[in-house]
């Protein structure tokens, strides 16, 4: 059902906390970075309150990964699910309790990956669905757009193309020209 026009529809209070929320478009290396920063701090906070606990980084580490993949820009989408990884190795440096210099720290990071690759698995995968949902609807959204300017152009009686325009004169089933140099 549709409003009748000049009354607007009722929104939940949900919907006006999660409006009031900040909403950054960060850049690819911006979520990345954004990401990483926050999984060392969180991780330190870790080891400092929490005793190093594997679980706790793991809960944490399930809505920074989220956020990551709201908060990238559009264009950058793809980036979320690569970033989210890197961020979790980062973070579970200060809490994988390694000793004996760098070969034994770079043992227990390793070590530590492997063991809780559960939490990295399911974060990554938020990180790829939120990221996936998100470009299936801006592919939506786009091809209702170009649906809608096909429509109004349809109406006031211009000619519409259903191909780009530079593709408009080509017979169909023909390979485009290479231009010479």
């Amino acid at each position: 059902m549709s409003t009748p026009a000049g009354r607007a529809r009722p929104v939940a209070p949900a919907v006006l906390a999660l409006r009031r929320l900040p909403n950054p478009r960060l850049t690819g290396i911006g979520g990345g970075l954004f990401a990483a920063a926050t999984m060392f701090v969180l991780a330190c906070a870790d080891r400092l309150l929490f005793d190093a606990s594997a679980v706790v980084f793991g809960v944490l580490f399930l809505p920074v990964s989220a956020l990551t993949a709201f908060w990238v820009r559009p264009a950058d989408l793809v980036t979320a699910p690569i970033s989210v990884p890197i961020a979790f190795a980062v973070g579970i440096i200060p809490i994988s309790g390694g000793t004996g210099g760098f070969g034994g720290q770079m043992m227990a990071v390793v070590t530590a990956l492997a063991v809780h690759a559960g939490w990295l698995y399911g974060g990554t995968l938020v990180a790829g669905l939120i990221a996936t949902v998100r470009k299936v609807r801006l592919m939506r959204a786009r091809q209702r757009r170009m649906l809608l300017a096909a429509q109004t152009a349809r109406a006031a009686g211009q000619p519409q193309s259903p191909r780009p325009a530079g593709l408009a004169s080509r017979p169909t089933g023909q390979a485009p020209r290479r231009r010479q140099r």
